[in-house]
Parts: C-alpha cells; sequence; structure tokens
C-alpha cells in the first residue's frame, strides 16, 4: 500500500513539472509577430501584432506606409536618438506614416495593456 502512494506523488509530481514546462514554452512563444500577406514590385503589406510593452528591434522604413489598425492602442515610435511620437490608432481606421529620413531608425512599444494588431501596407516605389 504504501508503494502505492509513493507512485502518486511521483506522478503527480512528474505531471505538475510537464505542465510547467510547457507553461513556459507558450510564454516564451508570445512574441510580436510580423505576418507576410500579400507582396509584389509595387506593395508590400504585412499584419504586425505588437504585445504590451514589448518594444520591436531597431528598424527603418525606406518607403511610405498606410497603417490600417485591426485593434485600437496606442504605438510609441522611439527613433536611435531617443526622440519619441505617440500614434493613437483606433480599430477600422486607416493612418499615412511617410518614409524615414535618410540613415534614420526607429522601435516602436505598444504603450497600452492589449495586443495592438495593425496591417502595414508599404508603397515600394515611393520615397
Amino acid at each position: 500500500m504504501a508503494r502505492s502512494l509513493l507512485k502518486i506523488p511521483t506522478t503527480l509530481t512528474l505531471a505538475a513539472g510537464a505542465l510547467l514546462g510547457a507553461a513556459c514554452v507558450l510564454i516564451a512563444q508570445q512574441t510580436s509577430q510580423r505576418i507576410p500577406q500579400f507582396e509584389n514590385d509595387e506593395v508590400k503589406v504585412w499584419k504586425s501584432i505588437v504585445l504590451p510593452h514589448q518594444p520591436l528591434t531597431m528598424h527603418r522604413h525606406d518607403h511610405p506606409r498606410v497603417i490600417v489598425a485591426l485593434t485600437s492602442g496606442t504605438m510609441s515610435l522611439v527613433d536611435s536618438g531617443g526622440t519619441k511620437e505617440e500614434h493613437v490608432w483606433e480599430a477600422g481606421k486607416a493612418y499615412w506614416l511617410p518614409a524615414m529620413p535618410s540613415g534614420a531608425r526607429q522601435a516602436e512599444v505598444n504603450v497600452g495593456d492589449k495586443p495592438l494588431e495593425v496591417m502595414l501596407i508599404e508603397l515600394e516605389k515611393a520615397k
């Protein structure tokens, strides 16, 4: 009898460990995403999902783009010099962002508490 009682805690411990490990993997996979939608010589379209308070890596946009907000939220654009520019986007509305100046780079940070989803349409031939 004592032997079978020892197996239950061991089994429960292993199960709890497996669940904890799976939870850690899921948490690690919760990152902002850039999901390609469409691309040709004229336009590049992607969906971005930016998690709260998780900055995107520093990058640049050589072409002007239209942002279509799929969810409402506030995005802070931070350039390489530390200058911040906040954009409040309403779900269902479109916004224009020009091409970045030569050599400029920026990171975006979702300053809200919910994931922010936007569709970006970048005009490949425009400067």
